[in-house]
C-alpha cells in the first residue's frame, strides 16, 4: 500500500510538471477511485513514462519556439542593416551618376572647346586645323572622314575648304575626290551641278588646282549622269564654257554680251568631235542669264585682273580693222597693257591681259623698232584675250591675232620688250584647257 501511495504521489509529481495542479488532482482522484486496477505495477510504469516522454517533448517545442524567435529577430536586425546599406549604396550610387553626369557634360563641354578651336585653326591655316582634330581624336585621319567633315560642315570658310582640297599632295587629292563622291548630281542639269558644287567651297586661283577639280567634277558628273556627254574631257569643256559664259554675262565691266549663238559656236565639235544638242545649250545660256552663279567670296572671275602702274610712254600701234597706225599712251601694270588716246583719260580705249603671250621683234614690218605681242606657240592659233572701246564707247571684245606696236628708237623696243615679257604671266590651266579641246575636237587648235 505504501509503494502505491508513493507511485501516486510520483505520477502527481510529474503530473503536476506536464499540466499544472487543476489536472493533477483530477488525475489524483481518477486514480484513488480505481481501485484495483491502480495498484497494477505495469500499468502505473507505462503512465509515468508516457507523462515524461510528454514532458520532455514540450520542453524541446519552448526550445525550438525561443531559438525561432531569436534567429527571427536576428533576422529582422540583419534585414534593417542591408536596408540601411542599400539605402546608403543608392544615396552613393546616385551621387556616382550625379558625378558621371558632372564628367560627361565637362567632357562634352570640353569636345565642343576643342571642336571650335579645330574649326579656327582650319579657317586660318587648313591643313593644322585638320592635324589638331585628329590629334584630340575628334576626327579619323583617313581620306572619307575628312572628307565628310568639309562637306557637312557649314562653319568652315568656304576658301580655306578650297585650299585645303586644291593642295597636291596624295592625301588631300584623294579627299578630294571622296569630297566630289558626296555630292549627288544624279538627275541634274549642269548648270545645277555647277551651283551645288561650286556652292561647296571657293575656287582657288591656281590653274593646276583648277584643272584637279573641275576634273573631279566633269569625272562625277558623267558618272552620275552616263551617256549625256561623251567624254569627260567634253563635260570638262563645257562646264568651264559655262564658267566663263556666267562671268561674261554678269560682270559690269563686259559690255559686250555673248550672245546664245555665240555660246554655241565657241562649242561646237568638243564633244568627242560632235555638237552638244542645241536645246541643251541653250538651256544652260538661259539659265546662267536669268540666275548667275553665286560665288563665296574668293577667286570668282576670271577677267579682274586688271588695274594698277609700272611703266609708261607713248608708242604706235597698228589698227586691227583698218591697220593703220595711231600714237597711243600705253601703261603697263599688274600684267596687263592699257592704251590711251592721251594720258589724261580716265578710261583706257583697250587692255591687253599679258597672260599666255609672246612678244618678239616684227622684222617683216616695213617700219624700224617695230615689235609685236602674239599668242605662246602652244595657242598660236587662237585669238588674244583683249578688250577695247568702239567708236560708239561700248566696250568690244577684240579679236587680234598679234598687236604690232613701234617704239621710238632701238633703246626704248628693247625696254618695253624686255619689261612686257617679264610682266607676262603663264597660266597652264589654259594650255590645259586648249589641249582638251584639241583632243575633245580631233580637229587640231581651235580659237579660244
Amino acid at each position: 500500500m505504501a509503494v502505491d501511495v508513493m507511485h501516486v504521489s510520483a505520477s502527481e509529481g510529474f503530473a503536476k510538471m506536464a499540466f499544472g495542479g487543476s489536472e493533477t488532482t483530477q488525475l489524483t482522484e481518477t486514480v484513488g477511485s480505481g481501485g484495483e486496477e491502480s495498484s497494477s505495477s505495469s500499468g502505473g510504469s507505462s503512465l509515468s513514462s508516457s507523462l515524461l516522454d510528454l514532458s520532455l517533448s514540450a520542453d524541446h517545442g519552448r526550445l525550438a519556439v525561443d531559438q525561432l524567435n531569436s534567429t527571427r529577430k536576428q533576422l529582422e536586425q540583419e534585414i534593417d542593416h542591408l536596408v540601411g546599406e542599400i539605402s546608403r549604396i543608392g544615396e552613393d550610387m546616385s551621387c556616382t551618376a550625379e558625378y558621371e553626369q558632372v564628367l560627361q557634360d565637362s567632357d562634352e563641354d570640353m569636345t565642343k572647346k576643342q571642336l571650335r578651336r579645330g574649326r579656327k585653326q582650319f579657317n586660318s591655316k587648313p591643313s593644322e586645323g585638320i592635324k589638331y582634330l585628329v590629334e584630340k581624336g575628334l576626327l579619323n585621319q583617313t581620306p572619307e572622314d575628312v572628307a565628310l567633315f568639309l562637306f557637312v560642315n557649314d562653319q568652315l570658310d568656304k576658301g580655306s575648304v578650297g585650299e585645303y582640297l586644291g593642295e597636291g599632295k596624295q592625301f588631300n587629292i584623294t579627299v578630294l575626290h571622296q569630297f566630289v563622291s558626296l555630292h549627288k548630281f544624279h538627275g541634274l542639269d549642269l548648270v545645277a551641278a555647277l551651283r551645288a558644287f561650286l556652292g561647296s567651297f571657293t575656287l582657288p586661283g591656281e590653274a593646276q588646282k583648277i584643272d584637279r577639280m573641275m576634273e573631279s567634277f566633269a569625272q562625277r558628273f558623267c558618272q552620275c549622269n552616263p551617256g549625256l556627254f561623251e567624254t569627260t574631257d567634253a563635260c570638262y569643256i563645257l562646264s568651264f564654257s559655262t564658267i566663263m559664259l556666267n562671268t561674261s554675262l554678269h560682270n559690269p565691266n563686259v559690255k559686250q554680251k555673248p550672245t546664245i549663238e555665240t555660246f554655241i559656236s565657241m562649242n561646237r565639235n568638243v564633244n568627242n568631235g560632235k555638237d552638244f544638242p542645241a536645246d541643251m545649250l541653250q538651256g544652260l545660256y538661259a539659265s546662267i542669264r536669268s540666275s548667275p552663279f553665286i560665288y563665296h567670296h574668293g577667286v570668282d572671275d576670271l577677267t579682274e585682273v586688271f588695274f594698277n602702274p609700272d611703266h609708261e610712254g607713248y608708242l604706235v600701234k597698228e589698227g586691227g580693222k583698218h591697220k593703220s597706225w595711231r600714237k597711243r599712251w600705253f601703261v603697263l601694270t599688274d600684267n596687263c597693257l592699257y592704251y590711251f588716246k592721251s594720258p589724261s583719260d580716265k578710261e583706257p580705249r583697250g587692255i591687253i591681259p599679258l597672260e599666255n603671250l609672246d612678244v618678239r621683234e616684227c622684222p617683216e614690218v616695213k617700219k624700224n623698232h617695230c615689235f609685236e605681242i602674239c599668242m605662246s606657240e602652244k595657242l598660236r592659233r587662237g585669238t588674244i584675250k583683249a578688250c577695247k572701246t568702239n567708236a560708239d564707247g561700248k566696250v568690244v571684245v577684240g579679236h587680234h591675232m598679234n598687236y604690232r606696236i613701234q617704239a621710238e628708237n632701238a633703246r626704248e623696243m628693247e625696254e618695253w620688250m624686255k619689261r612686257i615679257q617679264a610682266s607676262i604671266s603663264r597660266n597652264p590651266f589654259l594650255e590645259m584647257l586648249q589641249d582638251k579641246r584639241q583632243r575633245a575636237s580631233k580637229t587640231g587648235p581651235v580659237g579660244m
